[in-house]
Order: C-alpha cells, then structure tokens, then sequence
C-alpha cells in the first residue's frame, strides 16, 4: 500500500503543482499537510474503530484541480477547497452525505469529471510525439506494469522511474542539489467567489464524499466491517478543510487503498487494521520531503510532466467513461462530456458547472423516467 502511495501519488502531486505553477514552498506544505492529515486521521480511524480505514487525499480532485490551471488563481483555488472542506464537515454531521449523488447522479457526474480530465489525455499523446525519449519510455514503462498486474509495481510508479533513467541516460535532465530541508507549514492567499464556488468546490465535495467516500465505505461494509458513516465522513472534512488551510485539497476514504487492505487477501478480518495503520505510517516519511520533492518540479522536462499525468489519469478516466456511458441517462453524461470537454465561463463560472446544469437539463428532456428513478431512490 505504501509504494501505491508513493509511486502513484507522488507523480501527479508533480505534475498538478507544475501546471499550477506553484513554488517550491507553496508545493512543499501541500505535500506536507495532505500527507500529514491523512496519517493522523487514519491511524486515529483504524486504532479507534479496529477496521481498515485509509484516508488520504482525492486523485480525481487533484486532477480536476490540474486541469482548471490558467482558468482560476492559486488563491481562489486555495479558497474554493477551504469552503469544500467546511461544506463536507456539515454533510457529514447532518448525514446526508450520500445523498449528494442521488441530487447530481452518478453518470452526469462522471461525464463531467471526464470532459474536465480529457486534455491530459491529448496532452499525453502530444508529449509522446514530440519526445520519444523520455514520454515515450513512461509509456512502454506503464504498459509493462498493466502487463505484470503486480499491486506492489505500480504502472505509474515504473514509468516515472523508466522515464526518470530515460532523462538521465538521454542527458535531458539538470543537475539539482536535493539536499533534504525541512518543510514548513504555509497559510496560502484566498478569496472568494461564486464562480470558484460552483465550478471547484461543488465538485470537490461530490469527487470526494459522493464518489470516494461512498465507494471507500461501501467496500468495507461489503466486507462484513460495521462503518461509522457520518462520524468518517466528519473526519474527512475536518482533514479536508485542514488540508485547504495550508494550500492542499481535499481528503477522502480511499478506494484503492480500501480494496488492497479490506479485502480477503489482506489476511484475519480482525488484524487487517494494522495495515492500515503501518501503510499510514511510512508516509510520514514522504510527508516531510515534501521540499525535495519540490525542488524537482523546476527541473523536469514537460514531456515528462505531461507524460505522467496523463498516464496517471487514465484509470481514472476509463473508470469515468464506463460509469457515464454503460448504465441509465447516458444522454445526459453526454452532454455533460461535450460541454465539460469545451473551455468556456458564463456569468464568471466556468463550463465544469454548466456541463452538471447541461447535463441533468439533457436527461430531464429525453430521460426523464430514468432521471426521475434516480432522484425518487
């Protein structure tokens, strides 16, 4: 579970902070208050409930956040996931949680988050083109690593390390002094806006408490585990407005990190807290390198940068498509891909917002038995 974290994480939290143009310091306290958070809170979790309880940070948000670079500033980014974390705090208390994606349905949903991500995906494929070398080794690395199907390979981990060599060897990387320095805590600038409001923190919250939490808290009580619902989804805002304080965004119970340690072969029912607990653990360590880790955005190639962002939202634009367009109102995840997919603002709000207004507009048009269903349940 570690090495997921590390290898799968630690590329994207490079690539999100290079296309938002952070500074190294900026960059080394989001690095080291979301990792610091999800730590505490899933060691607290696991020791208090004796249950597997991963809390980390959100991908698909971090990815989302990614793909707004140009569109908002740091400070009503920075804003915008502060008011998310309050909001997931009082979701949370008042237990309504899980009725997010019944109010904006699934499909819809992903339709968005899918139009919203898919410029990676082209960004990808240009980086690839242009440097061979380097964006092209990350993608021969990512494909062995599905090839293998190993968990403790992880295909964005091989293409970072493959693409990493590639630098080296082609003489394509700058020498950097990565002396380890002590990161340190940063309260970033915020302001406040209904245009931030309605195109992050909306889908913050429905990408982390509607998507994450209630697949993260599904899977273990699918297990057999008796969940906490609202007190977790508390804990989870709590680190998440914690998180936003200091320029990170949002947590959430992890998917990934709930199959790996909930399942069968994570051994006894009984004992698979502890690897939680010890997983949870070992990423203190990338917690506090969060200023190395900084140190290297500066330096690394944009192929290379491209290339793993890309690769690292594959999954979960794959996972996307199929939710969109394999059940009910795939009119409407349609509609919300095309308006998504198309960089436009209305009234200051960015298209994000109105591929979700699109989106539920198109299904009560042309769906709206199922959409009616959907809301009904």
């Amino acid at each position: 579970m570690f090495l997921w974290y590390a290898f799968a994480g630690i590329p994207i939290h490079l690539a999100v902070a290079a296309q938002l143009k952070l500074s190294p310091s900026e960059t080394g306290s989001w690095v080291l208050i979301v990792w610091l958070t999800s730590a505490a809170a899933s060691i607290g979790a696991s020791l208090v409930y004796r249950i597997p309880i991963p809390i980390t940070w959100t991908i698909p948000g971090i990815i989302y956040l990614g793909a707004l670079a140009g569109r908002f500033s740091h400070a009503e980014i920075a804003g915008a996931n502060l008011l998310a974390g309050v909001l997931m705090v009082a979701l949370g208390a008042l237990g309504v949680g899980k009725r997010v994606m019944t109010w904006l349905p699934l499909p819809i949903v992903m339709g968005m988050f899918a139009g919203s991500i898919l410029e990676y995906g082209v960004r990808l494929v240009s980086a690839t083109v242009s440097d061979v070398l380097v964006a092209g080794t990350c993608v021969l690395c990512y494909l062995a690593g599905r090839v293998l199907n190993d968990p403790r390979l992880p295909p964005v981990g091989l293409a970072a390390l493959g693409g990493g060599a590639a630098m080296f060897f082609g003489r394509s990387v700058v020498a950097i002094d990565l002396a380890w320095s002590a990161p340190v805590l940063i309260v970033p600038e915020m302001t406040f806006g209904l245009a931030a409001f309605a195109a992050i923190t909306l889908p913050m919250v429905i990408l982390s408490m509607g998507l994450g939490n209630v697949q993260g808290l599904g899977f273990l009580q699918a297990q057999g585990y008796k969940v906490a619902v609202n007190p977790l989804s508390v804990l989870v805002g709590i680190a998440s407005a914690l998180n936003a304080t200091f320029g990170g965004h949002p947590a959430i119970v992890a998917r990934t990190g709930v199959a790996m340690l909930a399942a069968k072969e994570a051994g006894p029912a009984e004992g698979r807290y502890w690897g939680a607990i010890i997983s949870a653990s070992l990423t203190l360590f990338i917690a506090f390198a969060g200023t190395t880790i900084a140190a290297l955005v500066s330096v690394l190639p944009r192929s290379y940068v491209f290339a793993l962002a890309g690769l690292a939202i594959l999954g979960a634009l794959q996972d996307s498509l199929e939710k969109s367009f394999s059940g009910p109102l795939r009119f409407g995840a349609l509609v919300a891909f095309m308006v998504a997919v198309t960089p436009f603002a209305i009234l200051g709000i960015s298209s994000a917002f109105w591929a979700l207004v699109a989106g539920i507009a198109g299904s009560a048009l042309l769906e709206r038995e199922e959409l009616s269903k959907q809301w009904r349940s």
